[in-house]
């Protein structure tokens, strides 16, 4: 077997199982959380609070969590969707009718996952209490991507890896423009 048909068939068995698994009163907490996500209002929600409670550290927080949301929705939402025409997971295979406020885009990657660990890592890298307890709701953001049946466990994993990656980015171009604008600067 292949690593793209182990890749799908694991996609498959995870789905299902995610999306059973959940009592009702997880599904309500989970769907809670995933509506506060929406529009990344609750990363935007996280960041005014950092700025106002947090003073220069969190505001600095803030500023990366931002700019790493805004990377990882672009590249996520704005490129890889486009590229990735992914349907779903079937409407069967989700036994609750979450599935019926799922979007018509592409399912790869987790948009969702993305802006939760981009917000994540970028203010653990600056505050890493406050890192740590906006882990616990992107964590909540990524099962409940499978569990409403809007995303396979490869979409989240895939938006993670992206959320990753534009937390490292927003850290990384101011040094790389110093550098470049140093090196301009002298002969």
């Amino acid at each position: 077997m292949s690593l793209l048909a182990e890749v799908r068939q694991a996609d498959r068995q995870l789905t299902k199982r995610i999306a059973a698994g959940a009592s009702p009163r997880l599904h309500q907490v989970l769907s809670a959380v995933e509506e506060m996500a929406e529009g990344t209002k609750l990363w935007c929600g996280a960041a005014g609070v950092l700025a106002w409670k947090g003073g220069r550290r969190g505001r600095t927080a803030a500023a990366a969590g931002v700019a790493s949301v805004a990377v990882a929705q672009l590249v996520s939402n704005g490129v890889c969707k486009g590229l990735v025409d992914r349907r779903r997971p079937p409407r069967e295979w989700i036994p609750h009718d979450e599935v019926d406020d799922r979007p018509d885009s592409s399912s790869f990657p987790s948009g969702h996952t993305a802006a939760a660990v981009a917000f994540t890592a970028a203010v653990a890298r600056t505050w890493p209490l406050a890192g740590a307890l906006c882990a616990i709701p992107a964590g909540v953001v990524a099962i409940e991507r499978v569990q409403s049946g809007a995303h396979y466990p490869s979409d989240v994993a895939a938006g993670a890896v992206i959320g990753l990656a534009a937390a490292w980015f927003v850290r990384r171009v101011p040094r790389l423009v110093r550098k470049r604008m140093t090196a301009a600067v002298l002969p």
